[in-house]
């Protein structure tokens, strides 16, 4: 990363500041299959780690804050109408989460927008779902919350959660919202980081939170197991370039949770350049591992690859989808 203070931040922002050790005690990152083998399993380990994490507040503009260290970047609409939450990071951060909010005001939470289903960004969908929020998604998040729902490349079966945390209304390929006197707007992506993707654009703020379609500054997952893909990850980092301006504050799904379009345009070119390296190495007849071996991250490890998502993990990501 640039800095030491950028990577521990990072490494807050996405639960993983307790996950050091596996890694450390090997010489290097594990896959998150490998990781499963030297301790609990991955997601097990940051749900522990999201339990004793700190919250950090970001305050932006318009009354929108984002709260890091709860899984993924949740961000906060502040108005008469009560508060409204973009994900709802991990359930056993409540109480930090409680907290945090608290001191952007006394509002209720009363609206709750789950940008994707996946449970660092929806696991607290139960608390705060029972709590009088009424939770919003695209049809296909509703979906995976209601069923298990197996990630493979987590060795992990996510339970459905219970009724309170699904949610109430859902859409297909857009939304629109006015609250707290404000214009918000919903987009779905189609196949990116999962089927489920959407945009939340806060049109007066000019603001934008793309959730997973942008990691700032690491190496992104994607989710084969529910329709994602690396060319819609490419896709849909050319939609969010194409809906900003150098104006717009860009709010990613992990990573420095206060991102601009120079930085996205990096990380779109990263996905492309790194997608051409391995289907070039596929087309030669190249397999899985040897791919990994020519190392066609190489020229992008030292900014993106100093993460959980380490450069032989996304260079098989990568190589399961061209």
């Amino acid at each position: 990363m640039a800095s030491t203070s950028r990577h521990l931040m990072t490494r807050r922002g996405f639960c993983l500041c307790c996950v050091a050790a596996p890694f450390a005690a090997t010489g290097g990152w594990l896959s998150p299959r490998e990781a499963y083998a030297e301790a609990r399993g991955i997601v097990s380990l940051i749900k522990d780690s999201a339990a004793v994490s700190p919250i950090t507040t970001h305050r932006l503009r318009g009354n929108i804050s984002v709260l890091e260290g709860s899984g993924g970047n949740v961000a906060v609409f502040t108005g008469t109408d009560g508060k409204l939450l973009i994900d709802a990071g991990i359930g056993v951060s409540q109480r930090q989460m409680t907290k945090a909010l608290g001191a952007l005001g006394s509002e209720p939470v009363t609206h709750l927008i789950n940008t994707h289903w996946h449970f660092d960004h929806a696991d607290g969908n139960a608390w705060l779902g029972s709590a009088g929020a009424t939770i919003i998604a695209q049809d296909n998040t509703r979906k995976h919350l209601s069923q298990v729902q197996r990630v493979e490349d987590w060795d992990y079966n996510f339970l459905a959660l219970p009724p309170d945390g699904l949610p109430s209304e859902v859409f297909a390929k857009t939304r629109e919202l006015q609250l707290n006197g404000a214009s918000i707007a919903l987009k779905h992506y189609g196949s990116a980081h999962t089927d489920s993707d959407i945009s939340v654009t806060f049109a007066e703020a000019d603001i934008v939170h793309v959730a997973d379609t942008y990691w700032n500054g690491i190496y992104p997952f994607i989710d084969y197991s529910t329709g994602g893909s690396i060319d819609g990850m490419i896709a849909a980092s050319d939609a969010n370039l194409a809906a900003t301006t150098d104006k717009t504050i860009i709010i990613p799904g992990h990573g420095h949770p206060v991102s601009n379009r120079v930085e996205l345009q990096s990380f779109r070119d990263m996905l492309v350049a790194i997608r051409d390296n391995v289907a070039k190495l596929k087309r030669e007849g190249r397999s899985r591992d040897e791919a990994v071996l020519a190392k066609p991250t190489a020229a992008f490890d030292a900014k993106w690859g100093q993460f959980v998502i380490d450069p032989g993990f996304f260079t098989r990501l990568v190589y399961q989808g061209v």
